[in-house]
């Protein structure tokens, strides 16, 4: 995810860049983050942020939701932020994430 680091590394600090990069690493990149939000109900939110067009809002307990109890506490512990701060900031950044990896609108090939 090196082009990941570059693309939000100095706006958002490098715990937060490690998180995401969890994030996709755990759930099978790109597509796999895509189809778990999509199995959760959240489809044309997060096809919103891999298409060109506006990236639609998540909450924190959305992304809490999402992602599942073990895996935010996880994150928060490595991160060394509260789940909440933790899913708030993941709220924030996850779309934009996928936004900048997806920048053609389509998802990359694994």
């Amino acid at each position: 995810m090196g082009l990941f680091d570059g693309v939000l590394g100095g706006v958002v600090g490098a715990a937060m860049v490690s998180v995401v990069n969890h994030v996709l690493e755990q759930n099978g990149g790109v597509q796999g983050v895509v189809n778990q939000f999509e199995q959760k109900g959240f489809g044309p939110t997060v096809r919103s942020w891999v298409g060109t067009g506006p990236n639609q809002p998540i909450t924190a307990e959305q992304i809490h939701q999402v992602l599942g109890s073990g895996a935010i506490q996880e994150l928060a512990q490595k991160a060394g932020l509260s789940v909440p701060e933790l899913t708030a900031k993941l709220s924030q950044l996850l779309p934009q994430a996928i936004d900048k990896l997806t920048p053609a609108g389509t998802i990359p090939k694994a």
